[in-house]
């Protein structure tokens, strides 16, 4: 069954307003939100999409709905690991906390963009070339291997500057200091950017490389480009307060990335399982389908997006309580030491060495 064109554009219509209205408090209102109010606007958006997913069963049916929550937590968990790298990218340029939800607003305005280009060019090439799912599920396994290996952390990519960063260092006049949330400023009598526009242009790339992550990685889920798109407008709405709520706590999730990288690979070999059975290239299978290639239901998808992401949470609060546990006596002896003015009996540095170095 298809959805209404009509319900469609309302909806649309209905969400952007809706996200352009969160975006514009920060102009309207800027601060930085409590934790108490990041948790309720949060958990205001996640029920707004599951409200969503409701209209969406009464509307059209439960495979809809199902399809649009998958393809939701798929780009919900991604938004996520996006924001690790937001918060690298704001240390590395020392960006000013109360600075940091301007450029948290420009991210996602990227982003929405980005996404909405991918979308519809995505969307074109799979109505034309089913092929592609070969190239897609082939992709997000070989994204999902990066995600998983040491060396894929995300601290090599923000610290190693990208090309544009660079050129517009060597050809731009920078200043040495910000100036409020400004891009332009006047140092001296003399017009200059400001340290602001090389870090949107490291978020603009950053949100580049996520959307070549995500756009394939929800066409696993869906090729409705009208749930693509929406399932990608919720996983951005919130995000702003998910930033400041997560806070320290993303330090805290140290196997996140192996439940987005399992779910990456899931959905790869669920779209080359798809390509498979819907092949028409010659010299595959003389261009017919794979009859033995299985169809991975929405509900058997949707499972392995919630299980993966539950374990890789669970078992990285975990993990960081059995560090702080491990850490605390350490941690009290160094402090005794300290106060009697005798040096620690642990193997561990003074918790002062790096303030007299």
């Amino acid at each position: 069954m298809d959805l209404p064109v009509p319900f469609q554009i309302v909806a649309l219509v209905v969400l952007v307003l809706v996200l352009v209205a969160d975006l514009l408090i920060i102009v309207k209102r800027p601060h930085i939100p409590s934790p108490k109010e990041s948790t309720l606007w949060v958990l205001f958006y996640v029920s707004l999409a599951l409200v969503f997913a409701g209209i969406l069963w009464a509307v059209a049916d439960v495979e809809h709905a199902g399809q649009f929550v998958a393809g939701w937590l798929t780009e919900y968990s991604l938004s996520i690991d996006n924001l690790f790298v937001f918060v690298l990218i704001m240390s590395q340029f020392s960006v000013p906390r109360r600075y940091q939800q301007k450029v948290l607003m420009v991210g996602i305005i990227i982003a929405l963009v980005l996404r909405g280009l991918f979308i519809l060019a995505g969307a074109a090439i799979i109505e034309q070339f089913s092929w592609v799912f070969y190239i897609f599920g082939a992709f997000l396994i070989y994204t999902a291997i990066k995600q998983a290996l040491p060396e894929g952390d995300h601290d090599d990519d923000v610290k190693k500057e990208n090309f544009l960063v660079r050129i517009i260092r060597r050809t731009v006049d920078i200043s040495d200091e910000y100036d409020g949330p400004k891009v332009r400023t006047v140092v001296n009598g003399k017009r200059m950017f400001t340290p602001m526009i090389i870090v949107f242009v490291a978020i603009g790339v950053t949100d580049l490389l996520f959307a070549l992550d995500s756009i394939p990685a929800i066409f696993g889920i869906t090729q409705d480009p009208f749930l693509v798109f929406t399932a990608n407008i919720f996983a951005l709405m919130g995000l702003r307060q998910l930033y400041f709520l997560l806070g320290d706590l993303l330090d805290r999730l140290k196997y996140l990335h192996y439940g987005i990288a399992f779910i990456l690979a899931f959905i790869g070999v669920k779209l080359i399982l798809h390509a498979m059975h819907e092949n028409e290239l010659a010299f595959i299978n003389g261009g017919d389908g794979i009859a033995w290639a299985p169809e991975i239901s929405t509900w058997v998808s949707l499972g392995v997006i919630i299980g993966a992401m539950l374990v890789a949470t669970v078992a990285s609060l975990i993990a960081a309580r059995h560090d702080r546990d491990a850490a605390g006596p350490t941690q009290a002896a160094a402090a005794v030491a300290d106060e009697q003015g005798t040096p620690p009996t642990v193997e561990q540095p003074h918790p002062r060495d790096d303030e007299r170095s």
